[in-house]
């Protein structure tokens, strides 16, 4: 009979083979959280390595994504569908194994981690969501969703000021569920933490509304006791200060900063295999060590039980079963494109002159009734971006909710709903002001990189805003997220598209999408049956001209859109043919076909020009070099939004000054 240590030596041996062989890696932290992650993984992880999907799985979470050879270890070792080939091939091309876990790539990893203390953030919003669903479909005798999120996180991650954002809140809203585990080796890249982290990370904690306790990471009845002890404190979520030695085992390299980061070399690795009583080869385990470690049965036993409480859920609460399934399989209500597409007809009847901030509430209020899966908040800005709608119920107080005060944390807010999304069972949405989204970009990314579905609802985009000033007005950051891969961004121009924008966000299955909303109102628009089918596509004609030859094609986006079409129609009164596109959408028009595109923007026709107020080089893609772009390439100034309007030049009498040289030309 193998001891734990050995056990957990299978841990270490692996991970340092693994970093070894491709002489790339984070050796440390694995060799450091081999007796925790031992003790959670065999006696109070929940999980079947057969079923990597089941929705009342734990979830586990390792927000020091560089201890991937830990992660890779125990799900090899348990018995998912990670084979020693895809060990040897660690951070090689086309792996199961990246550098750091990737959702989607390997089978048992529950999200994407790697930059520091969003993991944390994102197991945040996996609890919340745990609540959330629980509260909604739970009856009595029948716990249908019950189980805990675990999180590993390193010295890093806490000095990342997303983990205050995502802490404080987690604290406040009491996430009993929530248990994190505290790699607390005071080793990092640098060297011994205590030259610029030396807080009290228990108190720091405790003032967080947390269960703190602390323990021998090398310990096991020490960690046993300590996870027993956070279990028990339902009403809070729990820290567990797990005191550890990094690259525990090396003679030569442990509690050093160089073990952090880098292969241990061949001559350490055998002195460490050694002093660890570790006479296996490279990446052999012996048959004993698997079937101690194996998961299979356990795990099989567990989900079946499950299945069958669920079975008899489904007599007594057909239709919550019902609803449990459609959720939790992301799928939309079947009366979902009727009830969209007959608000978007009534939007068009309406003529009402509004801000398309306000266009999208009426929206949520609309589809708020339709979608309970619906879940989502603003970072302490719910009555400038208007988020909270007719259907809006809070979390804090009523676990059952479906609105969440984020306060001011735009980066946490946003990671939080990352986890949200991959959770599923929910589509989220969050709000700010578009210049803030800055605040939350490396989130985005991440959302963008995952393919999470949820939407960034993204207000008061642009000098429009008025007299907040340059800090507050955006320029560069509608580019930024446009040349963000797999992010779907719409810029709508009035209550039709805003509706139009919400329906292919709701419907987008292949990333996360952004809505840029205005502030000032906007006019409404009339369109026909073809206008209105070609909002989808991301681009349509607006206004063509009745002539055969087209002399030049304008190109606008949300509020400067009303302005380029009193400028079409000055032009045309000069004697030239103008065709106006909106095009609420670019990437989504990027994905339409050639013959769509060409119809739109013919080749023949050189000279076109963009109309948005804000960055100008984006806009050369449609356009072309010889186009011309009428933006704001500098920072605003304070002013009411309609003078810094004209003090920019977007008033007609300037721009068609500007388009009578392109046209004489």
């Amino acid at each position: 009979m193998y001891s734990r240590k050995e056990l957990a030596n299978a841990i270490r041996a692996l991970s340092i083979d693994m970093v070894e062989r491709a002489n790339s890696g984070h050796p440390g932290a694995p060799m450091g959280m081999a007796d925790i992650a031992e003790v959670l993984w065999r006696d109070f992880f929940k999980h079947n390595p057969l079923n990597s999907k089941w929705a009342n799985r734990d979830r586990f979470v390792l927000s020091n994504g560089h201890s991937s050879a830990l992660l890779y270890s125990l799900l090899h070792l348990t018995g998912y569908n990670l084979s020693i080939k895809e060990l040897k091939n660690f951070r090689k091309l086309g792996s199961k194994t990246p550098g750091h876990p990737e959702f989607g790539c390997t089978e048992g990893v529950d999200i994407t981690t790697g930059p520091l203390g969003q993991g944390l953030a994102n197991a945040v919003g996996m609890a919340i969501s745990e609540r959330t669903l629980g509260a909604y479909f739970n009856r009595k005798n029948y716990s249908i969703v019950d189980h805990y999120t675990w999180v590993f996180v390193g010295d890093g991650c806490l000095m990342e000021g997303i983990s205050h954002e995502a802490c404080s809140l987690a604290g406040t809203l009491s996430l009993g569920k929530l248990i994190v585990f505290y790699d607390s080796n005071k080793i990092s890249i640098d060297g011994p933490v205590i030259n610029w982290f030396s807080e009290n990370t228990k108190k720091r904690f405790e003032a967080y509304n947390w269960h703190v306790v602390e323990a021998d990471g090398h310990n096991t009845l020490s960690i046993s006791n300590a996870i027993r002890a956070a279990k028990q404190n339902i009403n809070k979520p729990s820290l567990i200060i797990c005191n550890t030695i990094i690259g525990f085992g090396s003679p030569n390299k442990a509690n050093q900063e160089i073990v952090h980061g880098a292969p241990l070399g061949k001559i350490e690795l055998e002195l460490t295999k050694k002093n660890m009583g570790w006479k296996y080869s490279d990446f052999f385990i012996p048959k004993e060590i698997y079937s101690l470690w194996n998961a299979e049965k356990k795990g099989k036993e567990i989900e079946e039980k499950w299945n069958n409480i669920f079975k008899n859920y489904e007599k007594e609460y057909p239709d919550l079963a019902l609803e449990y399934k459609r959720r939790i399989n992301n799928l939309l209500p079947k009366n979902w494109k009727k009830e969209i597409n007959s608000l978007i007809s009534t939007l068009q009847e309406n003529s009402e002159t509004i801000a398309t901030r306000q266009a999208s509430q009426k929206v949520l209020s609309f589809i708020g009734k339709i979608l309970p899966e619906l879940i989502g908040g603003s970072a302490d800005l719910s009555p400038s971006n208007l988020t909270i709608h007719h259907n809006s119920v809070s979390i804090k107080n009523n676990h059952n909710g479906n609105y969440i005060h984020f306060g001011v944390r735009e980066f946490g807010m946003t990671a939080i709903s990352n986890g949200i999304s991959v959770y599923r069972g929910f589509i989220p949405y969050t709000a700010t002001f578009l210049v803030f989204s800055e605040y939350a970009k490396n989130a985005i990314r991440m959302s963008a990189l995952m393919k999470t579905k949820q939407i960034f609802i993204y207000t008061h985009d642009s000098i429009g805003l008025g007299e907040d000033g340059p800090t507050h007005q955006p320029i560069e950051q509608l580019t930024h997220l446009r040349l963000t891969p797999n992010l779907s961004v719409w810029r709508p121009s009035d209550q039709v598209e805003t509706a139009v924008a919400w329906k292919c966000a709701i419907e987008n299955e292949s990333g996360p999408t952004a809505l840029i909303l205005s502030r000032q109102n906007l006019i409404q628009f009339n369109r026909n049956k073809e206008q209105l089918k070609n909002i989808s596509k991301g681009a349509y004609i607006i206004k063509d001209t009745d002539k055969n030859k087209i002399d030049l094609i304008l190109v606008s986006t949300g509020s400067e859109l009303s302005l380029t079409l009193e400028v079409s129609k000055k032009i045309d009164s000069l004697g030239y043919s103008s065709r106006v596109i909106s095009m609420p959408s670019a990437d989504t028009f990027d994905k339409q076909n050639i013959e769509y595109k060409q119809y739109l923007f013919p080749e023949k026709v050189i000279k076109r020009v963009a109309i948005e107020a804000g960055i100008t080089d984006f806009w050369y893609k449609y356009v072309g070099l010889n186009g011309k772009i009428i933006g704001i390439n500098r920072y605003g100034e304070s002013a009411a939004g309609e003078v810094l309007y004209s003090e920019f030049g977007f008033t007609i009498e300037n721009i068609v000054n500007k388009l009578k040289l392109i046209l004489n030309k």
